[in-house]
């Protein structure tokens, strides 16, 4: 049996997170599918994996984890790798998680999901939302200007984390052209051993 089980489905950034931490990581791990475009994740059996019925959720021998930020920085602790080297790094770390999680993942996570399965066409809203996640893109290829990766010359749970949508971005129509320094990085990324596409990595729904 696997040492850690992974409820995920590979259409999720979020669960993708997860997803490439263990496997960047050498963990022992195995995918769990979630049949989430079916509402597997409101199923009485889900809620008591986690009452907040969302992907993924990680069982461990330390217990249940739910929401991919916490789960990365659990296994972060758990595995040893991926975390900052210092306590100013181990910061950082955390600001751009909490970036990640609020201006980040957020605006993409919903736009790729309107254009690509919702199929909404250009609303006010996917107007909206593209623009917010213009802006942050601007912020993140700035940032990425004068560094390897997020926190510096390594990378870390924050660098896993803010890739997590960023392999789904044909299908939220954002083009990287205008932001060479995100795709350099993304390319880094793509050359650490265990990296792997998330429709590679993880179970895939029919829906897409």
């Amino acid at each position: 049996m696997a040492r850690y089980k992974l409820h995920c489905f590979a259409e999720s950034g979020n669960a993708y997170k997860a997803a490439l931490m263990l496997n960047l990581s050498s963990a022992d791990w195995q995918p769990v599918w979630v049949d989430f475009f079916n509402q597997a994740h409101k199923s009485d059996e889900y809620l008591q994996l986690n009452s907040l019925g969302e992907v993924p959720v990680l069982e461990t021998e330390d217990g249940n984890f739910s929401q991919s930020g916490v789960i990365l920085d659990h296994l972060a602790d758990r595995l040893d790798c991926f975390k900052g080297k210092n306590e100013v790094d181990k910061r950082e770390v955390l600001r751009w998680l909490f970036f990640d999680n609020h201006k980040f993942t957020s605006y993409l996570a919903t736009l790729r999901f309107m254009r690509h399965f919702g199929k909404t066409g250009e609303t006010e809203v996917v107007k909206f939302l593209h623009g917010r996640v213009t802006g942050s893109f601007s912020t993140v290829e700035n940032h990425l200007q004068e560094r390897d990766f997020i926190v510096g010359s390594y990378p870390t749970i924050a660098d896993i984390s803010m890739c997590g949508y960023l392999f789904f971005l044909d299908e939220a129509q954002i083009d990287l052209a205008s932001y060479p320094a995100i795709a350099a990085w993304l390319e880094r990324i793509k050359t650490l051993p265990g990296w792997q596409h998330p429709y590679d990595l993880m179970p895939r729904s029919a829906v897409s």
